[in-house]
């Protein structure tokens, strides 16, 4: 399987060969939950209800997700660095030591998920007749914890490693397997809201399956390794790293979580139950709309942390203007077409034509200032890359945390906006967060990227 080099080439090239195939991936992973949804929306009678109750279980697997990502976007950025350095033992610690971090957190995970899971639905609102659902799905989706974090947070590894093609087959692997299996469980075998638990775990086992297949296969420059706990000791000091880096992407999951339980909440209170499965696929669409962004900044993150570590000052900036111009292009496009046909997006998750009045207006609502997303996801791609912890973690704390979290109460609340007011939160928070993310980005970045053009120049 052919390598890219990113330290060689124009960057618009190298950008496309590493993006294309992480939006193939990104796309793919998507369909690991959407599919699940699209199908539990068509479940005869209870379609509408089985789908909101599912969403009840979302805040649990972003969760997940969240410490997915941590160890995955902390180690993978540090790993690219290294290996720009030119230290391919520090690379390879911080892979071992990140796939050591996934399988330990994974079990701990599912263990907690078991124990605790009916008490945190029903924290989160769940009802009686959705708890029927919710539990039941949930129970087996954290028994699949550990393929579903070994797939997802190790793929940044292969691409890192130069091999975006390949961390797209692990994705391809268990996203077709879950699309033929769903059907089949939900349907045929009657197992519905339990058998799309089932296929999701299943495929996700063969994803997980394949990665560890490529990353300790002989042709990997750096092959992956099993560490002993007292070498993981041994190593405290890069886990920090690992951590303190990764924290930036934990933190934006873990108030997406937040945010997902506080609108759910106050949509129960102020829209009934209704609205939390109108809630569930506005989410769905958000979801599946902003795949692209996060493939065109994942695959650019690489480029962005090589450069960055070999001191190509011009190839980091290159890459950070080629990132924003095609988010930016995207978010646009994808702007008009919300406008142009909310009723088509709504309809990929539901078949209930009865829910359309209270879903367009929600959906034009929550997404009036997608274009701004942009500068959020640009900041943040550049912030991770570089290795700019404190900054990284701020921005994925004040657009959710600080700006949509409280805005998701006090506008429908206080103001009496009613559900129109939740949906108004995350506008506002795009125009506020993505804009003081980006200027913040230009203001500190620029500087020290200019100065090492100087010492460059100098040397």
């Amino acid at each position: 399987m052919r390598q890219i080099d990113y330290g060689q080439g124009r960057i618009t090239r190298v950008i496309g060969q590493a993006a294309l195939p992480m939006l193939v991936a990104q796309v793919l992973n998507l369909l690991y939950n959407i599919v699940d949804r699209i199908y539990i929306g068509r479940i005869p009678r209870i379609g509408t209800t089985a789908l909101g109750s599912v969403g009840l279980c979302f805040p649990i697997i972003i969760i997940i997700t969240a410490f997915t990502n941590m160890y995955g976007s902390g180690g993978a950025p540090l790993f690219a660095i290294a290996r720009g350095h030119g230290d391919d033992r520090r690379a390879a610690d911080y892979q071992n030591l990140s796939f050591f971090l996934e399988v330990v957190t994974a079990l701990v995970l599912t263990a907690a998920g078991l124990i605790f899971g009916k008490s945190v639905l029903r924290l989160f609102g769940a009802s009686d007749t959705a708890m029927t659902y919710a539990l039941g799905y949930l129970r087996i989706y954290v028994l699949g914890n550990i393929f579903s974090m070994i797939a997802t947070g190790m793929n940044p590894f292969i691409t890192a490693q130069g091999f975006p093609a390949a961390g797209m087959i692990t994705v391809t692997i268990g996203a077709v397997t879950n699309f033929i299996l769903d059907p089949v469980f939900i349907f045929v075998l009657g197992m519905g809201v339990r058998g799309a638990a089932v296929a999701t775990v299943l495929s996700q086992a063969l994803s997980a399956a394949f990665a560890l297949y490529f990353l300790r296969r002989a042709q990997t420059p750096i092959r992956l390794q099993w560490l002993r706990p007292a070498q993981v000791l041994a190593m405290r000091e890069r886990v920090t790293d690992i951590i303190s880096l990764g924290l930036a992407s934990f933190t934006q999951q873990l108030t997406n979580a937040l945010v997902q339980i506080v609108c759910n909440r106050v949509l129960a209170t102020v829209g009934g139950d209704i609205y939390i499965s109108v809630m569930t696929i506005v989410s769905s669409v958000r979801q599946m709309l902003e795949t692209p962004v996060m493939a065109i900044s994942e695959g650019t993150s690489p480029v962005l942390s090589y450069n960055y570590g070999a001191g190509r000052a011009d190839r980091v900036k290159q890459a950070a203007v080629v990132m924003t111009l095609m988010c930016f292009t995207y978010t646009a496009l994808t702007w008009a077409l919300i406008l142009w046909q909310p009723a088509w997006f709504i309809s990929i998750f539901s078949s209930d034509r009865t829910i359309l009045a209270d879903a367009i207006p929600a959906l034009k609502l929550y997404f009036f200032a997608f274009v701004f997303m942009t500068l959020q996801h640009s900041g943040q791609s550049v912030f991770k890359s570089l290795n700019k912890k404190k900054q990284t973690i701020f921005f994925s704390l004040f657009r959710k945390a600080v700006i949509v979290a409280p805005l998701s109460i006090i506008l429908p609340l206080v103001f009496g906006l009613g559900t129109d007011g939740v949906f108004m939160a995350e506008p506002i928070s795009n125009v506020v967060g993505g804009t003081a993310c980006f200027v913040t980005m230009l203001r500190t970045v620029l500087p020290e990227l200019k100065e090492m053009e100087e010492e460059g120049g100098r040397s």
